[in-house]
């Protein structure tokens, strides 16, 4: 296996088709690309499924669901949400009935204490991370939750060091802690939530000092933990994929949820949860119905009452059944019964976990269209291909981020070439499938959202641009919607206070992927500052700041292979094997592996992760594959240039 070096990629600027699988591409007129796509879309009818992008417009997003459901008939539409933060949505549903985060950025700057719970925010979201420097700097306590002691936890007054895939553990500790210290909100439980006494009886076996034989974390830091959370006048709890990418992710995210019930850490100014979303509209594609079981507005497609509202709105029926997410798509496809999918903006060849399996069932489809701005891997994949713009310079539009905050995009640049934006190549292929859509731009495909969720209404562009974005629910003009989530829970009034958020009753469930001597190392996955996804925006330009793919061991791991920065070494997981060059860090405990998927063209980290996905929300455990390192190839195989 030779050692690959990143690939660049240049700007689609012209429509793309083969004349056979066996045939490579040629450049195709718009009329041609775009009545190949119609026609195979046309023969797959009942065996189509749709993956929409979570970095383009809520705009695009929109129109994306309003095709897989009325042109193509099927609730069959999903996006990568399914890849990262489905857990969070799933989890934040069930307690509370909304899946988006319950507080805004504002809120970390003025709060007593937060805790970062599976997230290097310092590289994976600098941005918000500028928020709780400004928090800390105001006197908050920081608590970093993480099996890497990363640059986030340098900040953290108390790293939490936890083994990979106990979660759950050490929140139940936390649990216990707060319980039997009498340091829960007694008055809170009683009025807003319901479920404590099963959910006592469910923790009171995971003491610290229990807890700790499990997840490595000292009792005394679960304890301080624990004591100065319940204490914390206010308090937020936030999170990303190292909570949420594993085979039971939404049930980690109950645990992170059942804290905030225990302590009355939600509800108010500066207490709540907030999952960081990694992509600029992550939140917006779910928020857009761009997801299989939730129509714009997460109105559920099995109610009778919603799915009237928008059949009299679109003027076509809609199945009373939710679709399949992306995972289920992906099985689909190796059953036969997804036979042709049309990908906008997305890269799934690399980015789903089990990659050779992935790019396996994708060349299984009759028929695949990609919609991209650059020629992926996913891309290279397909019968055609359609140049779309960059939906942050290119066109008009909207993205909501992680505080639900919906925000203008403002067209800046002509797309290259022949390019077309998003929503004219969706309304140009509905023609093509006998559905005329007439929007005169971006504006007036907000304006139908607007008619159709409450949660949205109050928000037209005028208004967005006079307040520089609104966060939702703004269900009127008058309203500029609510820093913070679910203060009905506060309200004495029963009538008004809502139904009441139940404690997650989850259990401890460990990595599917076991080590034993075969693979005796722990592979969990992430993000680096410099680079982005899977690389091919971010890598196609060059950056003193980029070392390229590695596998991070600790010194310990490195001395017993006898390995040192830069030797190539071949990592092998039950799923596959790639070569990459070592890097020592002392931020790794023994027995952890760390790697990136930002270089897939280098080094295809998902070739080793593992695609046990949670049965909840579909998302696979990136976070915990088992791995052995093989003798070393090479040495001086890289640069020792780090960022």
């Amino acid at each position: 296996m030779k050692h690959r070096k990143q690939r660049t990629y240049d700007r689609l600027t012209h429509p793309l088709v083969r004349d056979s699988r066996a045939e490579p591409f040629r450049s195709a007129s718009w009329d041609e690309a775009l009545e190949r796509a119609a026609a195979g879309f046309r023969a797959a009818r009942g065996a189509f499924g749709m993956f929409s992008c979570a970095r383009a417009t809520n705009e695009m997003n929109y129109v994306a669901q309003k095709f897989a459901r009325v042109v193509m008939g099927t609730h069959n539409v999903d996006s990568c949400n399914r890849t990262c933060h489905a857990p969070s949505v799933a989890g934040l549903s069930a307690a509370f009935g909304s899946g988006g985060g319950t507080s805004s950025y504002r809120e970390v700057e003025e709060t007593d204490l937060i805790v970062m719970w599976g997230s290097n925010a310092r590289f994976a979201h600098p941005i918000f991370f500028q928020h709780v420097l400004r928090g800390v700097r105001g006197g908050a306590r920081l608590f970093a939750v993480d099996p890497r002691r990363t640059s986030t936890a340098a900040w953290a007054d108390s790293w939490l060091g936890l083994n990979v895939g106990t979660d759950i553990p050490l929140a139940h500790a936390l649990g216990r802690e707060i319980i039997h210290a009498g340091l829960c909100d007694e008055a809170f439980i009683a009025r807003a939530t319901t479920g404590f006494d099963a959910y006592r009886e469910l923790v009171e076996p995971w003491t610290p000092t229990a807890a700790e034989k499990v997840t490595g974390v000292p009792a005394a830091a679960i304890r301080d933990l624990a004591h100065a959370y319940a204490r914390a006048e206010r308090a937020q709890l936030c999170w990303t994929l190292g909570v949420t990418e594993h085979h039971n992710g939404t049930d980690n995210v109950r645990a992170l949820i059942n804290l905030a019930l225990l302590t009355g850490h939600v509800g108010r100014y500066g207490a709540g949860l907030q999952p960081l979303r990694g992509q600029n509209n992550v939140q917006g594609g779910g928020d857009m119905g761009a997801i299989p079981d939730r129509l714009p507005g997460f109105q559920d497609v099995r109610d009778p009452a919603v799915r009237h509202k928008f059949e009299q709105a679109w003027g076509a029926e809609l199945a009373p059944r939710h679709g399949l997410n992306l995972t289920g798509m992906f099985e689909a496809m190796e059953s036969r019964e997804l036979r042709a999918v049309y990908c906008v903006g997305e890269n799934p060849a690399q980015s789903e976990a089990d990659a050779e399996q992935a790019v396996r069932r994708l060349r299984r489809l009759d028929f695949l269209v990609v919609q991209d701005i650059f020629l992926t891997r996913t891309a290279e994949l397909a019968d055609v291909v359609l140049p779309a713009t960059a939906a942050w310079c290119e066109t008009d539009g909207t993205t909501t981020n992680s505080e639900r905050r919906v925000q203008r995009v403002r067209k800046a640049l002509r797309p290259p070439g022949d390019a077309r934006e998003d929503i004219d190549i969706l309304c140009a292929l509905a023609a093509r499938l006998g559905h005329e859509w007439k929007y005169a731009g971006a504006e007036a495909v907000w304006d139908e959202l607007r008619d159709l969720s409450p949660d949205h209404h109050g928000m037209t562009y005028p208004r967005l641009e006079e307040h520089q974005g609104l966060q939702w629910p703004c269900p009127d003009e008058r309203d500029t919607g609510p820093g913070y989530l679910h203060g009905r829970l506060w309200d004495p009034d029963p009538a008004r206070r809502g139904p009441p958020a139940p404690f997650g009753l989850v259990r401890h469930d460990p990595p599917v992927d076991l080590t034993d001597e075969d693979f005796p190392l722990r592979l969990t996955t992430g993000r680096r500052l410099d680079s982005y996804n899977t690389g091919v925006q971010s890598g196609s330009f060059a950056s003193p700041l980029r070392r390229g793919e590695y596998v991070e061991l600790c010194p310990e791991d490195a001395a017993s292979y006898g390995v040192a920065t830069g030797d190539l070494v071949r990592v092998v997981s039950r799923r596959g094997a790639v070569e990459a060059p070592v890097w020592i860090d002392t931020g790794l405990r023994p027995g952890l592996a760390f790697m990136t998927m930002h270089f897939p063209d280098e080094v295809d980290t998902n070739r080793l992760t593992i695609e046990a996905n949670c049965p909840i929300a579909g998302t696979a455990e990136f976070k915990a594959s088992a791995i052995r390192i093989e003798t070393a190839v090479a040495a001086g195989a890289a640069s020792a240039g780090r960022s």
